[in-house]
């Protein structure tokens, strides 16, 4: 494997990584959320929901266009 091909692959798997952090924390979220008795962790639920659903949104294609191949000059 070239170096170019291995640092495409870890490029590729910290996006990956990126991902399914977004999504355990939205499972966090709505696991709290849902077994909360009171408000404060009710809030603290949609908190957290809402930050990793802005994070599964925000953070793997900004990895993606600073990442990016330059185009040929």
């Amino acid at each position: 494997m070239s170096p170019q091909d291995a640092l495409a692959r870890r490029r590729w798997f910290t996006i990956l990584a990126a991902r399914f952090a977004g999504m355990a924390g939205a499972v966090f979220g709505l696991l709290l959320l849902s077994r909360a008795e009171t408000v404060a962790p009710k809030l603290l639920g949609i908190a957290i929901v809402l930050s990793a659903m802005a994070m599964i949104m925000i953070v793997p294609p900004a990895l993606a266009r600073r990442w990016r191949t330059p185009p040929p000059a």
